[in-house]
């Protein structure tokens, strides 16, 4: 893994003690980073970088916040982007960067935005609310769209529903720019789907559960009106879930090579990690061990895939460990960051 890599985390500025993207160098063979400096964004709650790894983008009060990534690891503000609607809660862009997709937790919307040949932000290309009630009165009442993403054959985009238990399906092609819905996983009632990814060849989709706690596995082929997808697997994202924990799946990651996923646990403060069949897309767990913080609000990996970074919001930390995956072990690998309300962490490669 030769290569300088940075860390960029984002973070809630809303009580002035975080400025919203903290920048830190990655040292890969140790596993851990050491901080740099700080960016501005108000409430910087999700950042990703861009496919070619020259953009950073984060969530804002104000919409898309687009950096160029310089070739010292920097960032250089490009500009802004209103999403018209309230604040966003995760982003994605397509492997070609032609879009970003921006996913409303508060308002349930699904909103596409074109991206310039220079990594800023463009236009609304479209935009959906989800209409419909969920199953339980304080918590899944209404829409709440917490992960969008184009499917990698480009014909469609998945858009997760956490309030209304369901992952809905729509055609989008540049001909048209728009959403148009074929088709819906319906998920179990109070199941609260969260996060899904593919797997690096497209043929499995892995869709984690909030309220569940569980992933289910899922094979993808592309379709003329709708994809084909069928479940094939369901594991628990923890085992030691006991009757009465209170505990959610938070964030899933896919390592570099695909061969393991990792999800983070928040109630009982773990990372699970799994072992992942690249044939047939089963997944195994190797072990479900606790992250020294409160709240694993995001799971970054290392390059090298034999380390990885918690960020643990209500802790205020970043914890560091490395990954046994022979021995289903995970050991400190430096000492904790602090870092105020830490939500998300993209790990990127510069110059």
């Amino acid at each position: 893994m030769k290569g300088k890599y940075m860390a960029y985390v984002g973070s809630y500025s809303y009580t002035g003690k975080a400025k919203g993207i903290t920048v830190f160098d990655v040292d890969v063979e140790a596993g851990t980073f050491k901080e740099r400096c700080e960016v501005e964004v108000d409430n910087s709650s999700y950042v990703i970088a861009s496919s070619d790894g020259k953009t950073l983008y984060s969530i804002a009060d104000e919409g898309v916040v687009s950096f160029r990534i310089l070739e010292n690891g920097s960032l250089a503000r490009l500009n802004s982007a209103s999403i018209r609607g309230m604040r966003g809660c995760h982003l994605c862009t397509d492997k070609e960067d032609k879009y970003v997709f921006v996913s409303g937790y508060h308002d349930g919307k699904t909103t596409v935005l074109s991206l310039n040949p220079d990594g800023s932000v463009g236009n609304i290309v479209d935009g959906v609310f989800d209409k419909g009630y969920g199953s339980v009165a304080e918590r899944n009442f209404r829409p709440h769209v917490t992960c969008t993403r184009r499917t990698p054959d480009g014909r469609f985009v998945m858009s997760v529903d956490n309030g209304i238990d369901q992952v809905r399906i729509y055609r989008f092609n540049e001909r048209d720019n728009k959403l148009v819905q074929v088709d819906a996983i319906r998920c179990d009632l109070e199941s609260a789907p969260r996060h899904f990814r593919f797997s690096n060849d497209g043929r499995f989709i892995y869709l984690m559960y909030e309220l569940k706690n569980v992933i289910d596995v899922f094979t993808y082929e592309t379709g003329e009106r709708s994809p084909v997808i069928e479940k094939i697997q369901t594991i628990s994202t923890t085992s030691t879930l006991k009757p009465g924990n209170l505990t959610a799946a938070c964030a899933m990651r896919l390592s570099r090579d695909g061969k393991y996923i990792y999800c983070s646990n928040a109630g009982e403060n773990t990372v699970s990690i799994y072992s992942r069949d690249e044939q047939t897309g089963l997944l195994t767990m190797i072990c479900c061990l606790p992250i020294s913080g409160n709240y694993p609000k995001d799971v970054a990996i290392f390059p090298d895939g034999r380390h990885l970074a918690s960020v643990n919001h209500d802790s205020g930390t970043l914890t560091f460990f490395s990954v046994d995956y022979e021995k289903g072990l995970l050991v400190m690998s430096g000492r904790a960051v602090e870092v105020n309300e830490p939500n998300c962490c993209a790990i990127v490669k510069i110059g």
